[in-house]
């Protein structure tokens, strides 16, 4: 698997290995070496920092739900104290509502 980049990240990535190399390295390389050096680390190095960074992220959501899990606690519950016949009646009535003023930008509500 190798990481794909766009054209603009690509070029950016280029001129950043060109300054590496050229200040860190003290060596200069050609557009097509470094080009091929772009590649070999999107193939051979970027998913395995990927897969890292994905890792991270995990590790760092489930402790997050953990936390969350830990502390949650229900303040209230609703319950309705209306019976059924009288719910059913003015969810009726609500929908034909629906219909009547809104029947064209949400067809799938008449259902």
């Amino acid at each position: 698997m190798s990481v794909q980049l766009s054209d603009e990240a690509q070029e950016q990535a280029t001129a950043s290995l060109q300054r590496f190399c050229t200040e860190e390295l003290d060596v200069s390389l050609s557009g097509i070496q470094i080009t091929m050096l772009l590649k070999f680390v999107l193939a051979e190095i970027a998913p395995s920092a990927y897969n890292a960074g994905v890792a991270a992220a995990e590790a760092f959501l489930r402790d997050r739900l953990a936390d969350l899990e830990a502390t949650w606690s229900c303040e209230r519950e609703f319950f309705p104290q209306i019976d059924a016949t009288t719910r059913e009646e003015r969810h009726a009535g609500w929908r034909a509502a629906l219909d009547r003023t809104l029947p064209s930008r949400f067809p799938n509500l008449a259902t």
